[in-house]
């Protein structure tokens, strides 16, 4: 059936969708070639209208172990085609059919590369995806009304609702606040041995130190939250005290815990092959990124003994700190493992912060 998004602004493009459907949220571009599955069920991209810019989608299908977390969180999915079938040894069912499970609108026959183009020109904006209405004058009335409700924090509904123990391993304590945590960190962390406390997102300082955790990430998930200060607030006392690894949204709780500012992009950084340069070397490495907000680079300057160490190599913003005295780290992009059971490097550095704690805590 015929369908359309329309955006704040204005403009619109025509699309099919073979579900009757109206949804609404910001339009977020994202680059990477594979990884839907993933990018759909990524707790980071919960009430986004996710538009994918690789022309064919779903020729692979669906495996539930690839998905980041338990359901869907994308409020919707545009395509330029959607595949009629798919084909991989592990998938178990197609993306249609995943898509239906999860009550999840998917557009197709869409203009994607002018959508992109276009986003890119006059930055991030909110839209709609309707098969029902068509006048642009309502469809506009529909998103001013959107834009105008208050706030919602989205962590009450991405973060696990009371501390969970991940498995059984007896390795290494470490803490673990989720704001939005995915199965990939998760599997990657236990390869380390490190037996995971997972938080939910409202835990205090006081509770974390209760299970005496040797280290504490603050994981990913969605950015731009109205609770963000609030969890800067609840782990700034945790600073100093153990080592502490802040991924993605993570790590912007953990800059505005120091002190730090945030600033919007533009054009958010989302796809898998953004490049970073570390400081002083000619080292460079290709990283998977979904945030549109960053460090502000002047607000660094007060804060004693943190250090840029890595930076986007296309704009130059911020996309990794270090303090070596305070024992953290925090990443703007997504520590994704390297394949084959492979454990991003910057989870191993973090592991190797802890794990000395843990030897002199045995002795």
């Amino acid at each position: 059936m015929k369908a359309i998004i329309y955006l704040e602004d204005g403009k619109s493009f025509n699309a099919q969708s073979s579900m009757d459907t109206e949804r609404l949220g910001e339009v977020i571009i994202n680059t990477a070639v594979v990884g839907y599955q993933e990018m759909i069920t990524d707790p980071a991209n919960a009430g986004k209208i996710l538009v994918l810019t690789y022309p064919l989608i779903g020729n692979y299908g669906i495996a539930a172990q690839f998905s980041e977390s338990a359901k869907i969180w994308v409020s919707a999915l545009a395509v330029k085609e959607k595949s009629r079938i798919y084909s991989h040894w592990q998938a178990k069912e197609s993306l249609d059919t995943f898509l239906k499970k999860g009550a999840t609108p998917i557009i197709y026959n869409l203009d994607t590369r002018s959508l992109t183009v276009y986003l890119r020109d006059n930055g991030p904006l909110v839209g709609i995806i309707s098969t029902q209405e068509f006048e642009t004058k309502k469809l506009a009335d529909k998103i001013n009304k959107f834009k105008k409700q208050p706030a919602k924090s989205l962590f009450p509904e991405v973060s696990v609702k009371k501390v969970k123990i991940s498995s059984k391993i007896k390795g290494v304590t470490i803490a673990v606040l989720d704001l939005g945590l995915t199965q990939g960190l998760i599997k990657q962390l236990e390869s380390l041995n490190f037996k995971l406390n997972i938080f939910p997102y409202y835990a205090s300082g006081k509770e974390i130190l209760a299970v005496k955790p040797k280290g504490l990430i603050i994981s990913n998930g969605p950015e731009n939250d109205p609770y963000l200060n609030t969890l800067a607030e609840n782990i700034s006392p945790l600073i100093g005290k153990l080592p502490i690894l802040g991924v993605a949204s993570g790590c912007q709780v953990l800059a505005l815990a120091l002190g730090a500012k945030l600033a919007r992009l533009k054009f958010g950084h989302r796809g898998v092959n953004y490049p970073i340069a570390r400081p002083g070397t000619f080292k460079g490495e290709i990283t998977a990124q979904n945030h549109e907000y960053v460090i502000a680079n002047n607000s660094l300057r007060k804060i004693k003994d943190l250090k840029v160490t890595a930076y986007n190599l296309n704009d130059h913003t911020i996309e990794e700190i270090e303090s070596k005295k305070l024992k953290l780290i925090g990443v703007q992009y997504n520590p994704v493992t390297t394949g084959f059971c492979g454990v991003n490097e910057v989870l191993i550095k973090f592991s190797k912060l802890v794990k000395p704690a843990f030897r002199r805590a045995e002795r």
